[in-house]
C-alpha cells in the first residue's frame, strides 16, 4: 500500500485530501509545514508529497528542493498561485505537477495515480544504451568517461526519450510528460530542450542521436 505524505498548513485542507486519499486506498501521513514533513521524511518511507506552496516555516518551494536532494519520490505542489511565474519556479525547484486550488478532487486522484504509474516504470533500473548511460537515483549522465549534470527538465527529457528509444514523440506528448497537464508554455519548450541537450553531447555521442521528424515530433535513435 502506498504512503502520501501531506504537507499544508490549512489543517481543513490536510483533512479534506486526507480523505479522498483514504477513499482510494492509500495511507495517509500529515504535516503541518516544511520542517515537520522533513522529520517525517526521516521517520517514514513515503511514495508520494503533496506539498502547499504558503507555509510558515519552510515555504513549499524550498522544501520541495530540500526532498529532491534526499528523496526520489514524486511531489506535486498545491496552491493558490497561478501566474505563469509561480508555476515556473515550482518546476525549478523539482516539482513533478502542480495542482491550483480550488481543485477538483478526481483531477487530484487522477494526477497522484499517474505520477506513482511514471515513478514505479521509470525507476525501475538504470538505463544504459551504447555509450549513455543514465543514474536515475544520482541524475548523472555519463557518455564514454565524462559525465555530465543536467538541469531537470533536460534530465526528465532525456530519460523519457531513452527509456523508449527509437520511438516518435510529439512535442505534445512529450509537453504532457515531462511539464504536466497545467504547463502553459508553447511547444517551443521543447524544441530549446532539445537543441541544449544536443548542444552538450554534440562531441561525444557518437552511438545515439535525438533525430527531427519533420511534422511529428523527436525520437532518440540508436546508431
Amino acid at each position: 500500500m502506498k504512503t502520501i505524505l501531506i504537507v499544508d498548513d490549512d489543517e481543513h485542507i490536510r483533512n479534506l485530501v486526507k480523505g479522498l486519499l483514504m477513499k482510494e486506498g492509500y495511507l495517509v501521513i500529515n504535516a503541518e509545514n516544511g520542517a515537520e514533513a522533513l522529520e517525517t521524511l526521516k521517520r517514514d518511507v513515503c511514495d508520494l508529497a503533496i506539498v502547499d506552496i504558503m507555509m510558515p516555516v519552510m515555504d513549499g518551494y524550498l522544501l520541495t528542493t530540500e526532498i529532491r536532494k534526499a528523496y526520489d519520490i514524486p511531489i506535486i505542489l498545491l496552491t493558490a498561485k497561478s501566474q505563469i511565474e509561480d508555476k515556473e519556479k515550482g518546476y525549478e525547484s523539482g516539482t513533478d505537477d502542480y495542482l491550483i486550488k480550488p481543485f477538483e478532487p478526481k483531477e487530484l486522484i487522477f494526477r497522484v495515480n499517474a505520477l506513482l504509474r511514471r515513478y514505479g516504470k521509470t525507476n525501475e533500473a538504470n538505463i544504459n544504451l551504447g555509450s549513455l548511460y543514465i543514474n536515475k537515483k544520482s541524475y548523472e549522465v555519463k557518455i564514454k568517461n565524462k559525465t555530465f549534470m543536467l538541469p531537470l527538465k533536460e534530465f526528465e527529457l532525456l530519460t523519457f526519450l531513452a527509456t523508449h528509444p527509437n520511438q516518435v514523440f510529439s512535442r505534445g506528448h512529450l509537453i504532457e510528460k515531462i511539464w504536466g497537464l497545467d504547463f502553459e508554455g508553447d511547444d517551443r519548450t521543447v524544441d530549446v530542450h532539445i537543441k541544449r541537450l544536443r548542444e552538450r553531447f554534440a562531441n561525444v555521442a557518437e552511438d545515439f542521436a535525438i533525430k527531427t521528424i519533420r511534422g511529428v515530433g523527436y525520437s532518440l535513435e540508436v546508431l
